[in-house]
């Protein structure tokens, strides 16, 4: 079988390297000045792919202008500055870098032996990261995942065998009584699928009330953990978050931590984006009591600006992932054998996964901390002026948290009317100007939210995205 289409020719690939660079220079050099979201229509796409001839295979011109042109006219663009959206940043330069390098080496994390240094690189950086959340040097230990998702999911798998150590031989002893979790209607519905996956199921999570500023009740919590308990059932583990996706609140975390520790359950906090707030001295308090979690959720694709996906999950008990994960299979390389290493497949729910942590240690260490740092400081700068541009223009703020993600509303609506803030949102994007989006609060009341997630984004973009809600509003307020 020929391959010289797999394995294209030296002056082939050089010339793929160029077009390649030159779409990625094309591409960032523009994002700016055009559409943040593009029109939606599937059937226009489904045809362009029906057209195709994969029988006898496209150029390699053709196949990279195809893809090239898909991206740019059929995507949102949240390397936009004026896309105020789901903590999904425009990617740093070294972390494109590192993707590339990822891809061309193609290193597998599975077994320790086969990539040394990909496997050495994301243990030194769990570290880096879990010191910054103030755990101990000596005990702290976690895994790249895929996403805040995975990690969660990790978080409730941990928390069950540190409860149950006969869970991974038996699973959950109906006997014993039933587990149950408590987290927030705030919190990432990512939890509720741990538990359901987990094979604890939906009715093991209990919702948690809110206050008035979306912070978790304690007093209902300890309510909630008390009932439980008299009807003999297992409260196991308690969640915080640190920036939750739809307002930004930050929980009472040291509360949180003095509850957990009473009542002998886990406590994890999922800080996936506003975990980022400890990397920073003037912002670290925010998510002061993290320091006290078991396990703490953070995507570095989410305010670091590393590419997608760069999740992970940190703890405070180095042994609780082999616990939780480890397994011994024939097959597996023994080249390691005898020296101080963990096979990253035994610490894992992933087996065979790609250098996740180079995009992450690229970007730092050309940055470095302190420009990290200052990356969180400035776009919680924003965000406050963001906060003040809409108040002048007569938006009322709705949530109040120090991070940057602002939710707002139109005084003269009716707070409990989805449909009108879905149709303030949906005109913002329709019209290319900036993307929004639309959310529902734990009080039920519907506003608009806007997070600033570029680190580029400024006050021109913030008063484009007033004049866009400006004319939506009065084109709604018209009809």
């Amino acid at each position: 079988m020929g391959v010289d289409r797999l394995r294209l020719s030296e002056n082939a690939r050089e010339k793929l390297w160029s077009d390649l660079i030159n779409i990625v220079e094309g591409h960032w050099r523009s994002v700016d000045d055009g559409r943040v979201a593009p029109p939606l229509d599937p059937g226009a796409l489904r045809s362009q792919l029906a057209a195709l001839d994969l029988e006898r295979g496209l150029t390699v011109p053709e196949a990279l202008d195809f893809a090239g042109r898909g991206l740019t006219e059929h995507q949102v663009h949240t390397a936009h500055r004026r896309y105020f959206g789901l903590f999904n940043p425009a990617p740093t330069t070294m972390g494109v870098a590192a993707d590339t390098l990822v891809a061309a080496f193609n290193p597998q994390l599975a077994a320790w032996s086969h990539s040394p240094f990909a496997a050495e690189v994301e243990r030194y950086l769990v570290q880096e990261i879990g010191l910054r959340f103030g755990f101990n040097a000596n005990s702290v230990d976690g895994v790249f995942t895929s996403g805040g998702a995975e990690a969660n999911h990790t978080a409730v798998l941990t928390a069950i065998v540190s409860a149950d150590s006969n869970y991974r031989q038996r699973g959950v002893d109906p006997e014993m009584g039933a587990l149950t979790m408590y987290l927030t209607t705030e919190s990432h519905d990512s939890l509720r699928k741990g538990a359901s996956i987990s094979g604890l199921g939906f009715e093991a999570v209990r919702n948690v009330p809110v206050d008035a500023d979306l912070h978790m009740d304690i007093t209902a919590l300890r309510s909630l953990i008390a009932r439980d308990r008299a009807d003999g059932l297992r409260p196991f583990l308690v969640v915080g978050t640190a920036g939750t996706t739809s307002a930004g609140v930050v929980d009472p975390l040291g509360l949180i931590a003095d509850v957990a520790r009473e009542e002998s359950m886990w406590f994890h906090v999922d800080a996936a984006w506003g975990g980022a707030a400890a990397f920073s001295d003037s912002a670290s308090s925010e998510v002061t009591g993290i320091e006290r979690a078991d396990s703490v959720t953070f995507d570095a694709h989410k305010w670091l600006s590393v590419p997608m996906g760069a999740g992970m999950y940190v703890t405070r008990h180095p042994q609780i992932l082999s616990n939780t994960f480890a397994t011994d299979d024939a097959y597996m390389p023994r080249d390691a054998a005898g020296l101080d290493i963990v096979d990253p497949f035994s610490h894992s729910i992933q087996w065979s996964r790609r250098f996740t942590g180079l995009k992450l240690f690229l970007t730092i260490a050309v940055a470095g901390w302190q420009q990290i740092a200052e990356l969180v400081d400035r776009e919680i700068e924003v965000g406050h002026e963001l906060r003040s541009i809409l108040s002048e223009r007569g938006w009322r703020i709705v949530n109040r948290t120090s991070l940057p993600v602002v939710c707002f509303a139109d005084p003269q609506a009716d707070p409990t009317d989805r449909g009108a803030a879905d149709a303030l949102a949906q005109a913002v994007v329709k019209s290319g100007r900036a993307w929004i989006s639309s959310t529902v609060l734990a009080n039920g009341h519907a506003c608009l939210r806007a997070c600033i997630t570029n680190f580029q984004t400024d006050r021109s973009d913030l008063i484009a995205l007033a004049d866009a809600l400006d004319v939506a509003r009065g084109d709604l307020r018209a009809h």
